[in-house]
């Protein structure tokens, strides 16, 4: 069965050593006997994924699907049958895609008795420089964390925590809760939207008003990613109504006039039109951008509602003129100051609030909060 990673919840909390309260995902005994697959296409399925590691004995494989991102964790039975899939496999061509396949190192989440056990922090694994392992160190000495590149070629920062003793806590006070924090999606990510934008719009002049937004503001949210504070949405401007008919009128009549891509033509970085569900609305035209291709399927962003989608690649009519991309995007990502977003019904709907601020490292995302 597939799972969504920001679905996943363990199943299971058991007690380990020195009173640490460990959880454990589900249907995975033993870590030794996992192994990591990544870069897997986004329409793979799990009987795929066991049918590709057939010749190590997978007893059991767990999809997970992030965004564009798509990997899997498997069960080979044991770590002999990890390391032979990793030497086979990793690095090799599957569907046109480089495969990265390695041993599975996820730490035990862990929830800390504060009052018998010191602190724990992640200290750098030597086997493994990308994934931290568990440990306790001397409350007097300092502790240098450093993560290396990943085998997907995304950098980490070296960070340097200066550790001190802690005061005796009494059991009478209860410990306020951390707030919790929330990755960026790597479609919201500057790095990725450089890049996209660079390939569909000559002029990004535009680009400098985002950061002047500021005030009471109404929001049209065009898209979430559910459980997280992260969304798309429209900010309803005067500019933005005559964007909106400029552009759905000429997509409207490209979609009788432009002709359906080559097959050839389909490739990640391609300019292109195709229809966008719009739930109770029905669907409408709208541009979008090549992320990936599978087969006879493309993985696209759909640019005006910050949404990626797989469709057929028959189904792509061509956007390539530049006269359709003056018009900046009507989309861009916000995050919710002091909320989450669980649920779709938002979609669609007009939130009313005001902008706070913008993110440290993605300036490009404006903290909003929501009037109640």
């Amino acid at each position: 069965m597939s799972r969504n990673s920001s679905d996943f919840q363990p199943s299971a909390n058991l007690f380990g050593k020195n009173g640490v309260l460990e959880q454990k995902s589900p249907g995975f005994k033993k870590r030794e006997t996992e192994v990591y697959v990544g870069n897997l296409p986004l329409d793979i399925s799990e009987e795929e994924i066991l049918c590709l590691l057939k010749d190590f004995n997978p007893l059991r494989v767990q999809k997970i699907q992030n965004g564009c991102k798509c990997f899997a964790f498997v069960d080979l039975g044991s770590a002999q049958n990890v390391a032979l899939a990793i030497q086979e496999l990793n690095g090799k061509l599957f569907h046109k895609r480089k495969l990265f396949v390695n041993t599975n190192k996820r730490p035990p989440k862990r929830i800390s008795d504060l009052a018998k056990v010191p602190e724990e922090l992640p200290g750098p694994s030597s086997t493994d420089p990308r994934r931290p392992e568990w440990k306790q160190e001397d409350p007097s000495q300092v502790v240098q964390i450093s993560e290396q590149a990943s085998g997907e070629g995304i950098a980490q920062t070296a960070a340097c925590a200066q550790l001190t003793p802690r005061a005796s806590v009494d059991p009478c006070k209860t410990e306020k809760p951390r707030a919790a924090s929330f990755a960026v999606p790597m479609e919201m990510r500057g790095s990725f939207l450089v890049l996209l934008l660079r390939e569909c719009f000559q002029d990004l002049s535009w680009l400098a008003v985002i950061h002047g937004i500021h005030g009471e503001v109404g929001l049209l949210v065009t898209s979430i990613v559910p459980q997280t504070p992260f969304f798309w949405a429209m900010h309803i401007t005067k500019t933005l109504h005559q964007n909106m008919q400029a552009l759905f009128s000429s997509l409207a009549e490209a979609e009788e006039q432009q002709p359906y891509l080559d097959d050839s033509a389909v490739q990640r970085g391609a300019r292109c039109l195709a229809e966008y569900h719009l739930g109770d609305y029905g669907h409408a035209w709208n541009r979008c951008w090549v992320l990936d291709r599978v087969d006879t399927w493309a993985v696209v962003m759909f640019i005006d509602f910050g949404q990626s989608a797989t469709i057929p690649v028959q189904s792509l009519r061509s956007l390539d003129s530049d006269d359709f991309w003056t018009i900046p995007p009507l989309t861009q990502p916000f995050m919710l100051e002091k909320d989450i977003l669980s649920s779709c019904e938002v979609v669609h709907r007009i939130l009313k609030g005001k902008i706070t601020g913008a993110l440290t490292l993605e300036s490009h995302i404006l903290k909003f909060e929501v009037f109640k």
